[in-house]
């Protein structure tokens, strides 16, 4: 097993790239050619320096991330999120992600809720090996639906007041999709420490097709040294309560917490880009502190830098 270390998404994301870059071997899944590396596993010492910010070579969404991390908490499959990535319809049969991880964690079978579950089993026994969250169902994954859970499940460890989280994927798209899955991983992690009281320990991801799609890799060789990410604001925040202040942070309302009042901004910031106010969007975006408004603000740099070269390709 290969084994990567880094105090911040920006070491773990740019070793990922060099080893699949230089390493990987050349393999077609359902006819698309990428360089592939088995069996990695990565380990985050800060879990809260988890927003990658690398411009000008890859520029996330944090849009996207925040609205992803918060239908998946919320449980949801609901159609919203394709206002905040409409890429993913092309995944969608009869408009809904059946593999949507939201409704296997937080209503299993339509009546389990994990997150509440692990919890019980944490509290009743701290040094428990049966804290579980699933994922992946072979009576859903296996019918032919084109969205299938890369995620296998998750698992939590108490050890000596720090709580510690695997991650298992049965594959992993380094360019694309890793640092919006570290970002939503990281805040489950923090969440359920707050939720048990307990220290934020390492958190683990470990992937048995680590890969690169042939397309990204003029992007990928193009990428130097990456700034070290700084951690986010706290988010962790009492279990009760904790649906209403996604519903809250979904729909851009304050909730009277910094850290998610900030993810309910560039939100909110984002529909106004996506209605047509841009103006008002970059108001909201410039008012909007820390890194997370940082990498708002160069995401819409990057949409209008995208315009123009479309505009003047035609």
């Amino acid at each position: 097993m290969m084994t990567l270390t880094a105090d911040s998404v920006a070491g773990l994301f740019g070793g990922a790239v060099a080893l699949t870059m230089n390493g990987g071997q050349t393999v077609s899944p359902r006819g698309m050619a990428t360089r592939e590396v088995l069996d990695v596993n990565f380990r985050l010492t800060r879990p809260r320096a988890r927003l990658l910010f690398a411009p000008p070579v890859r520029i996330l969404n944090p849009a996207f991330a925040i609205a992803e991390t918060v239908w998946i908490l919320s449980g949801s499959d609901a159609p919203w999120i394709f206002d905040f990535n409409g890429r993913l319809r092309q995944f969608a049969d009869e408009g809904v992600l059946r593999g949507a991880y939201g409704p296997r964690m937080r209503r299993w079978g339509g009546q389990i809720d994990q997150l509440a579950r692990v919890i019980e089993i944490l509290r009743a026994d701290p040094e428990s090996r049966r804290a579980v969250v699933q994922l992946y169902d072979p009576t859903q994954d296996a019918v032919g639906h084109r969205d299938v859970p890369c995620t296998l499940g998750f698992r939590f460890h108490l050890r000596k007041g720090r709580l510690h989280m695997s991650t298992s994927m049965r594959g992993q798209d380094v360019w694309v999709g890793l640092p919006y899955d570290l970002f939503f991983t990281t805040i489950l992690h923090e969440l359920m420490a707050g939720w048990l009281g307990a220290e934020l320990g390492d958190y683990h991801h470990h992937v048995d097709s680590l890969h690169i799609y042939e397309r990204d890799i003029d992007q990928a060789a193009a990428l130097r040294t990456i700034p070290e990410a700084p951690e986010l604001p706290a988010l962790a925040t009492p279990w009760h309560g904790f649906d209403a202040l996604l519903t809250r942070t979904q729909t851009g309302e304050l909730t009277g917490h910094p850290g998610w009042d900030t993810a309910a901004e560039v939100l909110h910031s984002y529909r106004m880009w996506k209605s047509g106010d841009r103006l008002g969007a970059q108001h909201l975006a410039d008012q909007t502190r820390g890194p997370l408004g940082e990498a708002l603000r160069a995401w819409y740099e990057e949409l209008r830098s995208r315009a123009t070269i479309t505009e003047g390709g035609r």
